[in-house]
C-alpha cells in the first residue's frame, strides 16, 4: 500500500517533491510499437485463451499498417494523447473482430484522420463511431457509400473537358474495386449502422443532371467567335492581364469559345501560371510562377462569363453531347449505369463521410485529406 506524499514548509520555503523521475524525450517508432503492444494486451485480456492468438494476429496486422503511416506523417507524438489511446483500443477491438485485410487498412486511415483533425469535434465524433462499426459493415455497402461520397465530394480541377473526364475516370477506376451493389439492401444496411439516413421523399439526381450542374463550365454555351461579345472578351482579357488561353475552343460546340474553368463560383481556387525572369549574378534564369487571381481578375472573368450565350436549347444540346463524351469512358459509364438505378434517396451522415473518405484514401492515397 502506498500513501499520498505530503509536504509542509515555511512562508519563504521552496517545496520540492521527490518521486519517480521520468525523462520524456518524445516518442520514436520503437516506443510507438510498445504503446500499441501495451494497449493490445489490455484488449486481448478480455478474451479467452483460445481467442487471444487469433486476436493478436489480427491486431498485429493492423499495427503493421498503422505505425508506418504515423511515421510517414510525423504523427507519432499523437500517441501521448489519452483520447488517441482510447480510440486505438477501440480500433484494436474492431481489428480483432474482422478477418478482412481491407478493414485493418481502413482502421489505420481512420486513426490518421482522427490525429490530423484533433481539434474538430464534429469529425472526431464521426471517426470514433466509424471505428466501432468497421467490422460490421458489409463489403458491398462500404463500396457503395464510398462511391456515392466520391461523386458528391470531388470534382476535377482542370478546366479542360477531356482532362477533367479522364481525371474522374481514373479516380473511379481506383475506387470501384469490385462489382457495385445492386438493389436497396446495401442502403438499408448502411441506414441501420447510421452511415446514411434514408429520405422518405425525393430522389437522387441522375448523373446526366448532377454532373452538368457541378461541372457547369464544361457545358455552358460560351461565346460565338463571330460575335461582338467575343471581341469584348478579348479586350477584357488584355486589360486584366489574364492568360490568353483562359478562353478555349468549346469542345462541345464548334465555333464557340468558353472560359477554361470548371465552375464560375470556384474562382478562389484558380491561379495564374507563367514564367518569370530572374537574374542570379550574371546569369538569367526563368522560373515558373503560380499566383492567385487578383480581385480585379476575378471580376474580369465574371464579366466575360456575363457575355455568354444563354439560349437554353443550345445548353441542352451541350449537355447531351457531354453525356455522350461521358459514356466513352468505361469507369464513368459503369458509374452512371449504377447510380441511375438507385431507387432510394439518402443522406450520408458524418459517420458515413469519414468512413467513405478513409476508404477512398485507402484506394487512392493522392486524394486530399479530410477537412
Amino acid at each position: 500500500m502506498l500513501e499520498k506524499q505530503r509536504q509542509e514548509a515555511g512562508d519563504n520555503s521552496q517545496q520540492i517533491q521527490a518521486g519517480t523521475v521520468i525523462i520524456n524525450s518524445g516518442i520514436d517508432e520503437k516506443r510507438a510499437r510498445e504503446i500499441v503492444d501495451e494497449k493490445l494486451h489490455e484488449v486481448i485480456g478480455g478474451y479467452t485463451q483460445e481467442a487471444r492468438e487469433i486476436a493478436k494476429e489480427r491486431i498485429d496486422i493492423f499495427a503493421n499498417d498503422l505505425i508506418p503511416k504515423l511515421v510517414k506523417n510525423n504523427l507519432l507524438e499523437a500517441l501521448k494523447d489519452p483520447s488517441i489511446q482510447i480510440l486505438l483500443s477501440e480500433a484494436q477491438k474492431s481489428a480483432a473482430s474482422t478477418e478482412r485485410i481491407a478493414d485493418y487498412e481502413l482502421l489505420s486511415e481512420l486513426l490518421i484522420h482522427r490525429v490530423k483533425n484533433g481539434l474538430n469535434r464534429n469529425i472526431w465524433a464521426g471517426i470514433n463511431r466509424a471505428v466501432k462499426i468497421v467490422d460490421e459493415i458489409t463489403d458491398e455497402s462500404l463500396l457503395g457509400v464510398t462511391v456515392a461520397y466520391s461523386v458528391l465530394q470531388w470534382i476535377p480541377a482542370s478546366g479542360n473537358l477531356y482532362e477533367g473526364l479522364n481525371t474522374l475516370n481514373t479516380l473511379f477506376g481506383k475506387i470501384i474495386y469490385e462489382a457495385l451493389p445492386k438493389g436497396s439492401e446495401w442502403i438499408e444496411h448502411l441506414d441501420v449502422l447510421g452511415v446514411i439516413r434514408i429520405n422518405s421523399f425525393g430522389s437522387l439526381k441522375k448523373i446526366g443532371e448532377f454532373y452538368p450542374e457541378v461541372l457547369s463550365g464544361y457545358v455552358d454555351v460560351g461565346i460565338d467567335k463571330t460575335s461582338e461579345n467575343y471581341q469584348k472578351a478579348i479586350e477584357i482579357i488584355k486589360e486584366a492581364h489574364l492568360p490568353n488561353n483562359i478562353l478555349c475552343d468549346h469542345e462541345l460546340r464548334s465555333g464557340f469559345v468558353r472560359l477554361q474553368i470548371v465552375r464560375i463560383d470556384k474562382l478562389d481556387l484558380l491561379s495564374v501560371t507563367g514564367q518569370q525572369k530572374v537574374n542570379i549574378g550574371e546569369q538569367e534564369i526563368i522560373l515558373p510562377i503560380n499566383q492567385p487571381l487578383t480581385d480585379h481578375q476575378k471580376d474580369a472573368i465574371k464579366n466575360i462569363y456575363a457575355l455568354y450565350n444563354n439560349e437554353s436549347k443550345l445548353k441542352s444540346q451541350n449537355i447531351s453531347k457531354f453525356i455522350e463524351k461521358w459514356d466513352e469512358y468505361d469507369n464513368l459509364r459503369n458509374l452512371k449505369s449504377w447510380w441511375d438505378e438507385i431507387s432510394l434517396s439518402y443522406t450520408i451522415t458524418p459517420v458515413g463521410r469519414v468512413l467513405a473518405h478513409a476508404n477512398a484514401q485507402r484506394c487512392d492515397s493522392s486524394l486530399p485529406a479530410l477537412d
